[in-house]
């Protein structure tokens, strides 16, 4: 077990009451970010308390009516799920910057500048993100910041969440084999020609279409036809 110096707390505050686990701050780090999936080893003291550091437990009955139950580790799930968590100046930084390169990848995968039609690359989002002073949320999902990042970053650049559709004729020697490989993009209409030709239209994010193009072009020589809808 890690010394109770080495502890870090993880609280929350409902019905106007606080409550607070001891808890060890690497495993603590991993459960808060999925890495765990269970509490075993996590709690430090199998207790609630109203103030951790002083060492004074809540009382059962704060407990079962703020909870619905005194079971403490049904009580850790909801303080990690709907509270904070004190994590350390290294770990706070690291998992800041996990949240920012996994938002910066989902802005260049799902938007494009409305202007040219064209993904933004990594580096630009990256650089507007910056320059708008955008503050990415440490334990908010990257899905869930996208919006309001999509704001900030249209201050700067012009940039616009987007789908895009584009047509692809693929001959016939190729056709089975580039199947499976279209219906990861979105496929959503399909025609066989007589010559076992394939026809179809794929709905994606903006910003994979030179990934998709350049799929379509290796399965099939670059014999492929491609448009753009």
């Amino acid at each position: 077990m890690t010394g109770i110096e080495n502890t870090i707390i993880a609280r929350l505050e409902k019905g106007g009451e606080k409550f607070e686990i001891l808890v060890d701050p690497k495993l603590a780090y991993d459960y808060k970010t999925g890495a765990r999936k269970d509490l075993a080893n996590v709690l430090l003291a199998e207790e609630v308390f109203k103030d951790a550091r002083k060492g004074d437990r809540q009382t059962s009955s704060a407990l079962q009516k703020a909870f619905g139950t005194t079971e403490v580790y049904k009580i850790a799930e909801a303080i990690f799920r709907d509270g904070e968590v004190q994590l350390t100046t290294d770990q706070r930084r690291k998992l800041l910057e996990e949240k920012r390169v996994k938002l910066v990848a989902l802005l260049a995968k799902n938007c494009m500048d409305p202007r040219t039609k064209a993904p933004h690359p990594p580096q630009r989002i990256e650089a507007a993100l910056e320059q708008a002073k955008f503050h990415v949320e440490a334990f908010k999902p990257a899905e869930e910041q996208l919006d309001d990042a999509v704001e900030a970053l249209r201050e700067i650049i012009p940039i616009s969440i987007e789908k895009v559709k584009v047509a692809v004729k693929v001959p016939a020697q190729f056709s089975g084999k580039a199947y499976g490989m279209l219906k990861e993009y979105g496929l959503s209409k399909e025609e066989w020609g007589s010559d076992g030709s394939l026809t179809v239209v794929c709905e994606m994010a903006a910003g994979v279409q030179g990934e998709f193009y350049d799929r379509v072009n290796k399965l099939t020589s670059g014999q492929a036809q491609t448009k753009l809808l």
